[in-house]
């Protein structure tokens, strides 16, 4: 677990719930993209990326999600998900999560979302503007 952690800087704890299971006794597959959006929310805010949003009209939208399911998971079980940055372009970049499962001591499942900043008030992309670009960069795990 310590070296999963090492390997993610910015990584959140999500308690398994039992309604997150279906009629098959696991989690089902639509619950991971909750899951993504909590640790998402969870690094964006620890990178204070919410603090930039207000002022400028400009954030971040999904423009595409995808998920690798490895292994099962079920309730009772507490998950650590962490995150990632790579390919960074000038307006878009790419979040990767890795699903650790505490009971089975594995990764469970890995996923990315593609990200494209937004300018709420035109209704068109923006460039990624400092200091979220640094904060992203220093996350990557692109070659720097």
């Amino acid at each position: 677990m310590q070296t999963f952690k090492d390997q993610h800087l910015i990584h959140t704890d999500i308690t398994v719930a039992w309604a997150d299971m279906d009629a098959l006794q696991h989690v089902n597959n639509v619950v991971y993209l909750r899951y993504f959006e909590i640790a998402r929310i969870d690094f964006l805010n620890k990178i204070n990326l919410f603090d930039t949003i207000s002022p400028t009209g400009v954030g971040p939208v999904i423009s595409e999600n995808n998920i690798r399911y490895k292994r099962p998971v079920t309730f009772p079980d507490t998950l650590t998900v962490g995150v990632t940055i790579s390919d960074i372009k000038t307006d878009r970049f790419v979040m990767n999560y890795t699903v650790f499962s505490h009971a089975q001591n594995a990764i469970t499942t890995t996923g990315t979302s593609k990200v494209v900043m937004f300018d709420f008030e035109t209704g068109q992309k923006a460039l990624i503007a400092e200091p979220l670009l640094s904060a992203l960069v220093s996350y990557s795990q692109d070659e720097q």
